[in-house]
């Protein structure tokens, strides 16, 4: 996120994995958090070291590898390059199992699996897991977490958080494109109107030409925009005429209508006034499966952001959760569970109580002034001109999102190069800073 320069951002300030008894404990990330840690035994240290040395020594071998050569007979110049690498045959076996051939304890493979690597199923369990975990990816996940770590001087963790909430990205994108040379139609007032219309043959012949393809949109206000293609929001629905002047455009309507679920995240948002943990402002919360209850195959993450980001007022704090789901019933005992284990429920008969009582005790759980669950489809379509973009996943980053939205816009444009370099002119400084204002 903080690749974008418009887009100032805080650093989260720990990162904790949290059990059933309402324990929160410290996810020892860095050689200084595994020295301070305090749960863990001096062998389970001893052990954590041990392997992140081993990932530094793998990741090291392999970018030397390609310039190490031989000495023309066919021999490595780098012997110790088969000490420290990886073999094939690892990176290729589930990364749950290579932890257990390394002889991690449990505790220890939890926290790299689900707090690290960021797992969102149980990796244990092959009969539930919909998203295996390879070595390869796991070193990989944890490469870009170490690599995170420290990176920005205000930013003492792996992960940051955007001022303003992550409602600023479109904002810091719709500046670069400004700088860029593009135009930027932004409808905070206006929407694009429903695909039912009081002319529907009218409508129709403005929305698809003859052949049946796309040719531009119309906003509530009345307005036109022409363009060769639209980028729609997947979870932007059209209503489908009743009556069709032929069969193509009653099937492409059937087909915007339609989306292709990949799965659901059922996501809470929880407002208190007090920290999860008393010296910590910003944190993140990971339950690993089957932390809180025997049929917990998936991870629940809770995120806690303070007023410090102007998210919220100074003094509260608010707390995201999110965990994959089949559905709304296993959606919502999933966020429940980890909100129990987190949170306390007012009292409605005596609410003005429990509050004094959280305030006293330092070591009650936050009370709850606000809360709220609802469930997302991560879903996906297309149809000619028009695509979908991606919805947002489970996943805490925006890696798969802004893939997907790589892979778009080649799709869409496969001869154009994506932000192209450009050489700026003398009086860029002046030029942008117009740009901006518009």
């Amino acid at each position: 996120m903080c690749q974008i320069p418009e887009l100032p951002c805080l650093s989260i300030d720990a990162s904790f994995v949290g059990d059933g008894n309402g324990k929160l404990w410290n996810v020892p990330d860095s050689r200084a958090a595994i020295f301070k840690d305090k749960s863990l035994t001096l062998m389970e240290k001893n052990q954590l070291m041990r392997f992140f040395k081993l990932v530094q020594g793998h990741l090291a071998a392999t970018v030397g590898a390609g310039t190490s050569g031989n000495d023309g007979n066919g021999n490595d110049n780098d012997e110790e390059e088969g000490k420290t690498k990886i073999s094939d045959e690892d990176l290729e076996r589930p990364f749950v199992e290579y932890l257990s051939k390394m002889r991690l304890p449990p505790k220890i493979r939890s926290i790299i699996l689900y707090a690290i690597a960021m797992a969102d199923y149980d990796q244990d369990d092959m009969g539930v897991c919909q998203n295996l975990l390879k070595t390869k990816d796991g070193i990989d996940r944890l490469a870009l977490y170490q690599s995170s770590v420290g990176r920005f001087t205000n930013a003492s963790g792996a992960l940051i958080y955007p001022i303003y909430g992550q409602g600023e990205l479109p904002q810091a994108f719709s500046r670069r494109f400004a700088v860029k040379g593009c135009i930027y139609v932004s409808s905070l007032k206006e929407t694009v109107a429903s695909f039912s219309w009081a002319n529907e043959l009218s409508f129709l012949n403005f929305f698809f030409q003859d052949s049946g393809s796309y040719k531009g949109v119309r906003l509530a206000s009345g307005q036109d925009i022409f363009s060769q293609k639209l980028v729609l929001d997947p979870s932007f629905t059209l209503a489908s005429p009743s009556t069709s002047p032929s069969d193509l455009l009653h099937e492409s309507f059937n087909f915007l209508s339609t989306r292709d679920v990949k799965g659901k995240v059922a996501r809470g948002i929880c407002i208190t006034r007090n920290s999860l943990k008393p010296d910590t402002s910003n944190l993140l919360v990971v339950y690993p499966p089957q932390s809180l209850y025997p049929e917990q195959i998936t991870s629940i993450r809770a995120l806690q952001i303070s007023g410090n980001l102007a998210v919220c007022p100074l003094g509260m704090f608010v707390l995201y959760l999110s965990a994959l789901c089949d559905d709304a019933i296993q959606g919502k005992r999933l966020l429940n569970a980890a909100m129990n284990a987190l949170l306390t429920f007012p009292d409605p008969v005596n609410s003005e109580s429990s509050s004094t009582v959280q305030s006293e005790t330092s070591e009650e759980k936050p009370t709850v002034i606000w809360s709220g669950l609802y469930m997302q489809e991560m879903s996906t379509g297309r149809f000619d001109s028009i695509n979908f973009a991606p919805m947002p996943d489970g996943n805490l980053n925006y890696n798969d999102i802004l893939d997907a939205a790589l892979k778009l816009f080649q799709e869409m444009y496969p001869n154009e190069e994506n932000f192209p370099e450009t050489t700026p002119p003398e009086n860029s400084e002046d030029d942008i800073g117009l740009t901006l204002e518009t």
